[in-house]
C-alpha cells in the first residue's frame, strides 16, 4: 500500500536539499509517496500538490533543516493533526532531532509504528489595541499561536523599556529591561536558555516569564501555571516595540496596548520522537551531559 508522507525542506541548505532527494528515491522503492508543497516540489523535481491537499492527504511530515524549518512547518500545519518529525540538517536542533544519516531508517520505522507522538502546548497572545489595552473595546488586533515563545523587546536603541507585568490582573511588578521572553517548556532550550531561564521538559503545563537584562538585582524567570494568564503594558511613549512571533514574525507594539500572553487551551502541535530519541537523551547529546571532566574519550575514567 503506497503511504504518503509530507516533505518540508529549508531550501537554502544544499544538505537539506540532499537528503530530502535521497528520501524520494528511497520512497520510490519503498512505495513511499512523498508529497511536497508547491516551491519545494518544483526545486525537487517532484509533482506539486496545493497547500490544501498536502494537508489534507499526510499522514505525517518530515522536516528537514533545523529549528527554523520546524518552526515554519508548525504554523503550516496549525489547526491539522499531522505529526512533525524534524531531521538536523541545521546546527544545534532540540526540535529536529532526526540524524541525515538514518533518515531512511527512521522514517521506515515510523511508518512501522515504532515511534511515539508527543502532543505540545503552543502559547496563545493577544494584542488589545488603546486605552491600557481595554478588552471591553473590542476585539485584539492580533491573536498569535507559538511554539517556542512570544518576546516583547525594545527597538535598535540602546535604552530600557519599562514594562508592567500582571498575572492574573494582579500588577506582579513592573521591570526595566530590554524586553520579556514568554516561552513555552519546548522554548525552554531556545531564546529563554540563554536569558537565563530553566529546561523544562515539554510535556510540563507551564509558561516561562524570563527577563531580557533586567536593570535590577531582583529580576529572576517566573514559571506559571498551565491556567494562569500573563499580561504585560509598556509604560511610556516608546514606539518601537515589537511582538516577534517563534522569532520569525514580528508585530508593532504601540503605547497603551496589551498583550495577554496564555497556554492555549485547544491548539497543540504533535511531535514524533523514537525510542533512542528521547527528550532526556536528547539533553544528553547536545549539552554533553552525563561525563564527567576526568571521563576519557570513551566515557570511561581517565586515570
Amino acid at each position: 500500500m503506497n503511504r504518503r508522507v509530507g516533505l518540508m525542506v529549508n531550501t537554502q541548505k544544499k544538505t537539506a536539499l540532499v537528503i530530502a532527494q535521497r528520501l524520494i528515491l528511497w520512497g520510490q522503492r519503498e512505495e513511499v509517496n512523498f508529497l511536497a508543497p508547491p516551491y519545494e516540489a518544483s526545486l525537487l523535481g517532484i509533482p506539486g500538490v496545493s497547500d490544501q491537499e498536502w494537508r489534507d492527504s499526510v499522514d505525517f511530515a518530515v522536516v528537514i533543516g533545523g529549528d527554523g524549518t520546524f518552526l515554519r512547518a508548525v504554523r503550516y500545519v496549525l489547526g491539522c493533526d499531522i505529526p512533525l518529525f524534524g531531521i538536523n540538517a541545521g546546527k544545534l536542533g532540540f526540535l529536529a532531532i532526526g540524524n541525515p544519516e538514518t533518515a531512511e531508517a527512521d522514517v521506515s520505522a515510523i511508518l512501522r509504528g515504532e515511534h511515539e507522538v508527543q502532543h505540545r502546548r503552543l502559547i496563545e497572545g493577544k494584542v488589545w489595541r488603546g486605552s491600557g489595552g481595554d478588552a471591553s473595546r473590542g476585539a485584539p488586533v492580533h491573536v498569535l499561536y507559538a511554539l517556542n515563545d512570544l518576546v516583547i523587546t525594545k527597538g535598535a536603541f540602546a535604552r530600557l523599556i519599562y514594562l508592567q507585568i500582571f498575572v492574573g490582573g494582579r500588577h506582579l511588578n513592573t521591570f526595566p529591561s530590554d524586553g520579556m521572553i514568554i516561552s513555552t517548556p519546548t522554548g525552554s532550550t531556545a531564546y529563554a536558555l540563554s536569558a537565563g531561564g530553566p529546561i523544562v521538559p515539554p510535556h510540563v503545563p507551564c509558561m516561562l516569564l524570563v527577563p531580557i537584562c533586567a536593570h535590577t538585582l531582583y529580576a529572576r524567570p517566573l514559571v506559571l501555571g498551565e491556567h494562569d494568564t500573563a499580561s504585560f503594558v509598556a509604560l511610556g511613549e516608546h514606539r518601537e516595540l515589537m511582538l516577534t512571533q517563534d522569532g520569525q514574525l514580528g508585530y508593532e507594539i504601540l503605547p497603551g496596548d496589551r498583550v495577554d500572553v496564555s497556554l492555549s487551551k485547544d491548539k497543540t502541535i504533535s511531535t514524533i520522537s523514537l525510542p533512542h530519541r528521547d527528550y532526556y537523551a536528547l539533553l544528553q547529546e547536545k549539552f554533553q551531559w552525563g561525563r564527567s571532566a576526568m571521563d576519557g574519550p570513551s566515557g570511561t575514567e581517565g586515570f
